[in-house]
């Protein structure tokens, strides 16, 4: 595991903000920790830079312990929290000198970076006239110059218009699958974290409600079949006296619990030949966003 948490908690007065929080961050994944606004996302992300001490539980970062290791740790971490820090006044390409000057990062890296988040064609333009998007991008880069191992970002597609989001959602992608890396990133855009994670941590009131890979949350939800008809209910009315448990019925769709495409074959078929026309048959999964929303309702 790249980030392991114990019982980790935090308070801010007498508001415990993160309550005993087990997390475990598999290496190579893209993990989306998931949460309102509030839950106590950018708290965790805090404690985890060490930007917030820790009060109690213990956290392990490359399976070292974060108080003892910090210099270390930190190193290999790269980050951005909610804005990046950006000189508005300075081209793209100035910044990053700037930053690998500080960080005593040799010079080749800022073209490297420019050229991985697509800002090269931008990068003697002034950042205060750079896109939301690209400012993102610039943020990302000046995470990345270090090299590091892990990546952590704290909402960084808020705000983005779905350009903006797309572009970084494919760099994303692009740093765990050719470049090796583990992101950890926090947002409450369920569907956009949905097209990339591989793993998710799902935080309410501080707690973590879920945690696992996108396939056993998805194994949470029943699937059902969609069937779009024309007369949903006889159609419905059909299907259970032929056996077929019926799980709802509107005025467009009849679902029913899925088994196997043998089921929507066989479905398929009963129903046309008792003249009833279908125009659309198909296998439905409840998407993160419902599954997010029956998971912070039950607790």
């Amino acid at each position: 595991m790249v980030i392991r948490t114990e019982g980790l908690s935090f308070n801010f007065g007498n508001q415990q903000v993160v309550k005993s929080l087990n997390l475990q961050v598999p290496e190579g994944s893209i993990y989306g920790f998931l949460g309102p606004n509030g839950a106590g996302k950018t708290t965790t992300i805090k404690l985890l830079l060490n930007l917030l001490q820790t009060q109690h539980g213990s956290i392990h970062i490359f399976e070292q312990e974060l108080q003892k290791n910090r210099i270390s740790i930190l190193s290999q971490v790269g980050a951005l929290i909610e804005q990046p820090a950006i000189y508005q006044h300075l081209s793209g390409r100035e910044n990053l000198l700037n930053r690998a000057l500080l960080l005593q990062v040799p010079a080749k890296r800022v073209d490297e970076m420019l050229n991985l988040v697509h800002l090269s064609n931008a990068a003697n333009k002034k950042a205060g006239q750079y896109s939301l998007g690209m400012k993102q991008r610039l943020g990302i880069a000046l995470a990345l110059l270090t090299d590091p191992k892990l990546l952590i970002l704290d909402e960084p597609t808020n705000g983005l218009d779905p350009n903006g989001i797309i572009e970084v959602r494919e760099l994303l992608l692009k740093l765990v699958s050719e470049h090796g890396k583990t992101v950890f990133i926090s947002s409450h855009l369920l569907a956009e974290v949905e097209r990339m994670a591989t793993h998710v941590g799902i935080i309410d009131g501080g707690q973590l409600l879920f945690q696992g890979s996108i396939t056993e949350l998805e194994a949470l939800s029943q699937p059902l079949i969609r069937i779009e008809v024309d007369n949903t209910v006889d159609a419905a009315n059909l299907l259970k006296r032929k056996n077929y448990p019926v799980a709802d019925v509107t005025d467009e769709y009849v679902y029913v619990p899925y088994t196997s495409k043998i089921q929507i074959g066989d479905i398929n078929a009963l129903l046309i030949q008792n003249g009833y026309v279908v125009f659309s048959i198909g296998k439905q999964q409840k998407d993160l966003e419902k599954l997010f929303l029956s998971i912070t309702q039950n607790a």
